[in-house]
């Protein structure tokens, strides 16, 4: 692959022990596939990163302004099952590894969600992860602060094992050089004529992970079977319902979720928003990235 040769020097500074803990359930990746795929976006990524810097500090100089930082913040978006959380785990430890150690931040925007009891009075819990199940207000105006330096900035926790936001919780985001923003609709456009910004306003740089829909299909109903032997299994977990099933059952709910819920998310919402990525990263049934199509400036 062309794109493998973009590496030129960029160290492998991954050892495979740490790959292991990288990769989320039912998403392998070898370390050769870091050195081929993730190592050449690393470089890329540097240049990107020194020639915005270096256009702020030349209208700081311009402005007679001196002493900020404005983080870079890059998205990934991409369907439920397609291994975004792998994608964002790996980039974030590659770029906090750069020889300047710059300080790398991840956050999901799964902690935007609205609460479940507000998603259950409105009658979207079927529509979880759709763009209005989002507090995108919230969402915006977290961004901005990140965006304007502002340091210390607070967003809400979600748990995966709930199935919920977490009341009180919060994560921390301070002033970090580079914030990666995984989520499933970070690219969507405006939804409303009346709209002055949104979300992808923020982004510096954007990659989508793509892949063919009968493939995330087999993703998300393997990855939920798996589930059913261990977090499903946890009793104060949201989907523990799902552990008592018999193989048939469950392969046939997961398969309704997928296709009543994630698929027309995904055909709806997500898919039409790939184009405006800056970077699109395509995998094949062996999880493995077959094609990097980048979007010249």
């Amino acid at each position: 692959m062309e794109w493998a040769a973009l590496r030129a020097d960029t160290p492998l500074t991954l050892r495979p022990e740490e790959l292991d803990t990288l990769q989320s359930m039912n998403d392998p990746i070898s370390l050769e596939e870091v050195v081929e795929i993730y190592l050449p976006l690393s470089r890329l990524l540097a240049l990107y990163v020194a020639a915005t810097q270096e256009l702020f500090h030349a209208t700081e100089r311009f402005l007679g302004a001196k002493g900020g930082k404005v983080p870079y913040i890059i998205a990934i978006a991409g369907s439920v099952a397609v291994g975004k959380s792998t994608l964002s785990r790996i980039l974030t430890t590659l770029l906090s590894r750069w020889n300047n150690t710059p300080k790398v931040q991840l956050l999901t925007t799964d902690g935007f969600l609205l609460p479940n009891s507000e998603l259950s009075s409105l009658g979207l819990m079927e529509k979880k992860g759709f763009p209005e199940s989002y507090d995108a207000a919230s969402l915006i105006c977290f961004l901005a602060r990140v965006k304007a330096g502002e340091q210390k900035v607070e967003a809400p926790v979600y748990s995966h094992l709930l199935y919920d936001i977490i009341p009180g919780e919060k994560f921390l985001i301070d002033n970090p050089d580079i914030l990666i923003v995984e989520g499933l609709n970070v690219l969507q456009a405006p939804r409303s004529a009346l709209s002055t910004n949104f979300v992808s306003d923020y982004f510096d740089f954007s990659i989508y992970l793509d892949a063919d829909k009968d493939i995330l299909a087999h993703w998300y109903v393997s990855r939920f079977m798996k589930l059913r032997q261990t977090a499903f299994r946890n009793p104060n977990s949201y989907f523990k319902k799902y552990a008592t099933l018999t193989d048939e059952e469950a392969r046939r709910t997961a398969l309704e979720i997928w296709t009543n819920i994630n698929l027309r998310n995904l055909e709806e919402n997500i898919l039409p928003t790939k184009h405006r990525a800056s970077l699109i990263l395509t995998k094949d049934a062996e999880h493995r990235i077959s094609s990097v199509a980048l979007r010249r400036l």
